[in-house]
This record gives structure tokens, C-alpha cells and sequence, in this order.
């Protein structure tokens, strides 16, 4: 099974509980994973070139999904904004729609690099805050997905959100060195990613994906 995963430091709870989870069931040989950024990782999941996946979104209304995903309840620091002429992020394809529907016109940036121009002191919009702003709900980035293997995903869903993650220092610190960032910056980050796709949530990504039909972004 190839599970895709996105390549970004939001997923790193993600990341360490997969690895145990396929360590203590015995799932080495079973699972191997597929890392990238989420356009990339949209198109192997539409391609089944991979079995499952945290996908943007944007792209998931016809998809069969978990109730994990990637959430953030008000700023989120690393889906931002810059002032200039309008840009898309290519990596992206949630958060180009979102600056559509807030209609808020710049350079879209996400991710690390979003993140550690955040910390660098960048002017900018962060794109969930604005959204939490207009709507008072949370918004969803990202949902696990899944093509075949329906029983084994949702309880990996499950476990996982049930479980409390411990980062161990030593990967904040290898994090945080890969990015260019400190140790407790990565912590802070982390507290401000939820992944439970509750009723508000659930709420909140209908509204985005109503909102993107009728703009015709999907």
C-alpha cells in the first residue's frame, strides 16, 4: 500500500504516529509512504498512483474520506498573503481557491516557506485567520483520503485521533534545523493545527466548497 502524505511540517504528528502505527502492527513491508507537496500529491491520489492520501480539500467533494484532515481554528501562520500583483502558489490548490473566495488579491505562499517568512517578520494576510474572521468556523486544508482498504483507513483515522502525539526533542530540533527555524517555534506551529474534522469543521468545508461552485473554481 502507498499511503501520500504531504511533505510539510504540519503533518508531523501525522508522520510519527504512522511510523509507530506500522511498527507495532507489524505493517513494515505493508505501507510505504509517498511524501510531497499537496498539487503533487492531488495528482498521484487522482492518478491511484497512490492507495491513500491527506488531499487538498478542493478536490475531495467526490472523494471517499476519513474524518481526519488538516484544520485550523483561526491563523494558521502558514497560508499567507503577500501584497503585490496576484500569484498563485504552485504547490497549492485549496488555499489559491480560498484568496478567490475572500476576494483578496496578492501572491499566495504556503507551507515552511509560508511559515518561516511568517516568523521572519512578513507582511502579510494569513489566509485562515481571514476566513475565521468572515465566517466564525474553522477551515479545512486538507482530508485523508483513501481509494480501496476502507476498514484498514478509518481505524488508522480513528487511532489517530484519539491518540495523544509526543514529538521527542530530538525531532523538533531536526525539524526545526531542515527549516531554518527554532526548536519551540515548531511546538508553537503545531498548536495551532488541529485534525479532527468536527461538525464546525464539517460546516465549514461545506460552505468553501458551495462558495467555490459558484465562483466555478471547481
Amino acid at each position: 500500500m502507498l499511503f501520500g502524505s504531504i511533505d510539510y511540517l504540519n503533518l508531523l504528528p501525522f508522520q510519527i504516529f504512522l511510523k509507530r502505527y506500522i511498527k507495532n502492527n507489524g505493517l513494515h513491508i505493508g505501507i510505504k509512504k509517498y511524501r510531497d507537496v499537496p498539487s503533487q500529491i492531488n495528482i498521484a491520489f487522482k492518478q491511484r498512483r497512490v492507495n491513500a492520501a491527506f488531499v487538498s480539500s478542493i478536490t475531495t467533494s467526490r472523494c471517499k474520506c476519513t474524518d481526519i484532515g488538516i484544520i485550523a481554528n483561526g491563523p494558521v501562520y502558514s497560508v499567507l498573503l503577500k501584497k503585490g500583483s496576484e500569484k498563485n502558489d504552485t504547490a497549492s490548490n485549496t488555499s489559491n481557491v480560498l484568496a478567490k473566495i475572500l476576494d483578496l488579491k496578492g501572491e499566495v505562499i504556503i507551507g515552511d516557506r509560508a511559515l518561516k517568512e511568517y516568523l521572519d517578520g512578513i507582511n502579510a494576510i494569513d489566509l485562515s485567520y481571514e476566513w475565521h474572521k468572515k465566517t466564525k468556523l474553522p477551515f479545512v486544508f486538507a482530508r485523508l483520503c483513501y481509494h480501496e482498504k476502507r476498514d484498514f483507513i478509518k481505524k488508522l483515522a480513528t487511532t489517530f485521533s484519539n491518540t495523544k502525539i509526543y514529538i521527542p526533542r530530538y525531532i523538533l530540533k531536526a525539524e526545526a534545523k531542515k527549516r531554518d527555524i527554532k526548536p519551540n517555534d515548531v511546538k508553537w506551529y503545531l498548536e495551532h493545527i488541529n485534525y479532527k474534522i468536527d461538525k464546525k469543521s464539517q460546516k465549514a468545508l461545506k460552505i468553501f466548497l458551495t462558495k467555490a461552485k459558484k465562483v466555478k473554481l471547481i
